[in-house]
């Protein structure tokens, strides 16, 4: 396996190398759980779903993708229900949860939440503390940026330009304006823990160096998480993991997704634009929204417009009518597993070129349809299905597929077999007008007839 990665540190397509031969780790920032989860948020466990699937064939992967279960904007929201800090989390962890489960993200290996890492936090403040690398102040513990030369070194800008672009906070207890918070005080009526300079809580970007090292160590190999991040949240663990580690590097590898926008527009609360992304499984499966955010190369901003689910719907529909023509039945499991497609293990190993890979797949379908003899069709579907598992994609039994979508008009699978079966009666008795009236019925109602030599097939288009 020859994996090139594009390294936001270096600014190149570099081989990937992990550390330790035949072992990688990875630390993904995760979700701040106060709300429901937005499109935006669904686009990077997507994105390194993909790299850890593919990580997986041929390595010992330990993946980590934290919980940010503190934080200035949870603590608002639970102020303002009235309720602890937990309970909101929780709330909204089960829905992030249960939405990237829909999305098919498998879960990492590790999750680690912020509120069960104080005690490693604080020994990383104490580290940073003792080697001149942060002070106290005012109840505030600060990250002295000057002290650590090679500041910027990820982002490739100067140290005043970034604090220019970065609407920095200007505090009088702060040395340089620069300095970052790593420690601040809690008033009685906010969460706080114990700590060598009072009651508080920590700043957010020590909680995933501290999170990083507990579960991966002092340098890992890969880092994720969307271009957003890039300053000042892994600029600031860069700085503070490498200086709390007596110069050793953090990370080896810094892979960035693109971001989101709607219509072409950012999306936020003031445009009224933001996609939640349990609004949009009402709109349509959420092996559509994954195929959705796969369309573009991850590095490149992706445009979220009323056409993307109806044409990932069509291209599914597509890939689905291949597996099912070709005879392939149930859901996949290790049994049905062949290897995957060289082409689209390629696409995917040249920086999680996934716009290539999904035209590949679309290939085998075409091949899989055009084959005809019985044989060489199945082979195609199988590897079809093969490469789409490395995406993530055609794990669903392909009857399914087409029987799911909404059934608000009350027409439910048994309905509909049964509508079938009475229009093939009346088509035998050659009462063709009324047997036309079935399948307009059925059309209204989102769902197509497929009549074919092997009988009538039947899927839903909404």
């Amino acid at each position: 396996m020859a994996l090139y990665l594009h390294n936001t540190l270096t600014r190149e397509r570099e081989l990937f190398e992990p550390t330790v031969p035949g072992k990688v780790t990875m630390y993904v920032c995760g979700p701040t759980v106060y709300n429901f989860a937005h499109i935006g948020n669904a686009r990077p466990p997507v994105v390194f779903d993909v790299l850890a699937r593919l990580l997986r064939r041929n390595y010992d992967l330990t993946y980590v993708r934290n919980i940010t279960d503190v934080d200035d904007k949870i603590n608002a929201a639970a102020k303002a229900e009235g309720i602890d800090i937990s309970v909101l989390t929780n709330r909204y962890l089960d829905a992030y949860l249960e939405d990237m489960d829909t999305l098919g993200v498998l879960r990492p290996d590790v999750a680690p939440r912020v509120t069960e890492h104080m005690p490693a936090i604080v020994a990383m403040i104490e580290a940073l503390i003792g080697c001149g690398h942060a002070y106290e102040a005012d109840g505030h513990v600060l990250f002295a940026v000057e002290s650590y030369p090679d500041y910027g070194v990820l982002s490739g800008r100067d140290r005043d330009e970034l604090i220019a672009g970065a609407r920095v906070e200007v505090a009088p207890y702060k040395k340089d304006p620069a300095d970052f918070v790593l420690w601040k005080p809690s008033p009685e009526d906010l969460v706080g823990w114990d700590s060598p300079w009072g009651r508080g809580r920590p700043g957010w970007h020590i909680e995933c160096s501290a999170m990083a090292e507990a579960h991966l160590g002092r340098t890992i190999d890969i880092h994720g998480g969307g271009q957003d991040l890039v300053f000042p949240h892994h600029e600031n663990e860069i700085a503070q993991s490498t200086c709390a580690h007596g110069g050793a590097p953090y990370c080896r590898y810094w892979i960035h997704n693109g971001l989101i926008h709607v219509d072409s527009e950012k999306m936020s609360k003031s445009l009224g634009n933001v996609l939640l992304v349990r609004e949009l499984l009402s709109e349509a499966p959420g092996e559509a929204i994954r195929l959705g955010l796969l369309t573009a190369h991850y590095r490149q901003p992706l445009d979220w417009n009323a056409d993307v689910l109806t044409d990932a719907r069509q291209k599914l529909d597509r890939m689905y009518g291949a597996l099912r023509t070709a005879g392939v039945v149930g859901e996949l499991d290790a049994a049905d597993r062949v290897e995957p497609p060289a082409t689209v293990a390629a696409a995917l190993e040249d920086d999680l070129n996934t716009p290539r890979a999904l035209a590949e797949l679309f290939a085998l379908a075409r091949d899989a349809n055009r084959a005809e003899d019985p044989a060489e069709r199945l082979a195609a579907a199988q590897s079809l299905r093969s490469g789409a598992s490395l995406l993530g994609l055609l794990q669903d039994d392909p009857d399914a597929w087409f029987a799911g979508g909404s059934d608000d008009d009350g027409i439910g699978p048994a309905d509909i077999d049964a509508l079938l079966a009475q229009r093939l009666a009346l088509r035998e008795q050659r009462r063709f007008a009324e047997a036309d009236e079935i399948r307009d019925r059925l059309a209204h109602a989102g769902i197509v007839i497929e009549d074919g030599a092997d009988g009538v097939r039947w899927r839903r288009t909404r």
